[in-house]
């Protein structure tokens, strides 16, 4: 894996999924409509304001390194974007990373963003530095997971199929899979959630972290092995 070509391509990425307005809807419009209506009337339905927030950080995450990431590298498989780059000196595995690294740009901006908007309706967060470097952590390893399992089913399947059931996927995740909610944190979806929501509680819980991380290395060295440059 070249640095180099992992930077350029996610730059090249980046600037791919901004001028994307249903990309940027899924990234900003919809984060930040949940986090408004969940601060303005989730204690009516039993949300825990005082992690809200940090759940809605989550949804970003799962949103932009998944639901995102799959669908655009599935119609740039359809349409020859991905058969031309095979003529370059980009490899798999250079590939997943610059997607990754531009993800990670994308859900950085993301989180300030949520967290400004959070702050400046009341939010106020038990942030602790071991909190933080967690909840740090907990982002980069979901965005390793996410993103793997989104070019796992982006480099074998149809562009339409990867449109189907990364929208499934996505909503099953967001209304199941613990991203708001606290469940026991197996799924990777569920370990963000709850390591970003003990995060802003100024806790640090390692379970969460564990499970991103065995998901991370599992997901990633399947969707290398599994990848194809076309359909």
């Amino acid at each position: 894996m070249n640095p180099r070509r992992v930077t350029r391509h996610a730059v090249m990425e980046l600037r791919m999924l901004l001028r994307n307005g249903e990309q940027l809807l899924l990234a900003f419009a919809i984060p930040l409509g949940l986090l408004l209506g969940g601060l303005a009337w989730g204690a009516g339905f039993g949300l825990d304001l005082a992690v809200f927030p940090a759940s809605v950080v989550a949804v970003a995450t799962w949103s932009t390194a998944f639901t995102s990431l799959a669908v655009a590298t599935g119609f740039e498989r359809r349409y020859g974007v991905l058969e031309r780059l095979v003529a370059t000196p980009l490899t798999r595995a250079d590939l997943i990373a610059g997607k990754a690294l531009a993800a990670t740009a994308l859900v950085l901006v993301q989180s300030v963003l949520l967290t400004a908007v959070a702050l400046g309706c009341g939010w106020r967060p038990a942030w602790t530095l071991a909190g933080t470097l967690s909840a740090l952590l907990a982002v980069g390893l979901a965005i390793a997971a996410f993103a793997g399992l989104g070019l796992l089913l982006a480099g074998t399947l149809k562009a339409e199929v990867t449109l189907a059931l990364a929208n499934l996927v996505y909503l099953a995740g967001l209304a199941l899979g613990g991203l708001i909610a606290d469940q026991p944190p197996w799924l990777p979806t569920a370990a963000l959630g709850a390591a970003l929501r003990a995060a802003s509680a100024g806790a640090f819980v390692p379970l969460p972290l564990l499970v991103l991380a065995a998901w991370a290395a599992v997901l990633t060295l399947i969707a290398r092995k599994a990848f194809r440059w076309t359909s």
